[in-house]
């Protein structure tokens, strides 16, 4: 949710029988700056999804890429399970240079789908990351705290042997933007959950 708008969104998506993901709202005040969050994330004792939404098609979105913090050992992933863990990770990461505050001019055409995450240029002929659905462990979104509006998209992923996880972070033009994202890859678990029932 985007504080002031009242209720929160309570949309479950599933990635398999065993994990559903969920869409809450959280609040964080992180270096004085107050933020909303719309958040994505595994939950793997559930096994219940509610909502039948589902969705084959692809979703083209405009982002910015930010940056990546790739090749997290696991023990650091399970320490990253909260959002606000997650949030005052970038953060941090950040301030140490590690991540730039700022992204790069130049767009990229973000699409959703069934299969997961593709970011290319806006041609589309230059693919800079995929990210397979069943690869996605969590995706949140919050203000990014430079008081223009725009809202940070963030993404967990592991990798096949879930060794190590890895950060993608986006940026988007408003909160009503990432939020969709977040909706259209909810519709994508559904999807693939519907399609694995007997």
């Amino acid at each position: 949710c985007v504080a002031g708008l009242g209720s929160c969104l309570s949309m479950c998506m599933c990635a398999s029988l065993t994990m559903s993901v969920f869409l809450q709202s959280v609040d964080s005040s992180l270096g004085g700056l107050s933020r909303s969050s719309t958040v994505a994330s595994l939950d793997t004792d559930s096994t219940k999804s509610s909502g039948n939404s589902s969705s084959d098609a692809c979703v083209e979105f405009r982002v910015k890429y930010v940056g990546a913090i790739e090749n997290l050992h696991f023990d650091m992933c399970k320490t990253l399970l909260e959002p606000l863990d997650l949030i005052n990770y970038i953060d941090a990461a950040q301030q140490d240079g590690k991540l730039p505050f700022v992204p790069a001019e130049e767009e990229m055409v973000l699409v959703v789908s069934k299969h997961g995450i593709k970011v290319a240029s806006v041609d589309q002929c230059d693919v800079l990351h995929r990210h397979p659905l069943y690869l996605i462990v969590c995706m949140l979104c919050y203000d990014d705290g430079l008081g223009a509006g725009k809202n940070l998209l963030a993404l967990k992923t592991t990798d096949v042997e879930q060794q190590e996880c890895n950060i993608w972070v986006y940026q988007c033009s408003s909160a009503e933007h990432a939020q969709a994202i977040c909706k259209v890859l909810s519709a994508s678990f559904d999807s693939v959950l519907a399609s694995e029932k007997p």
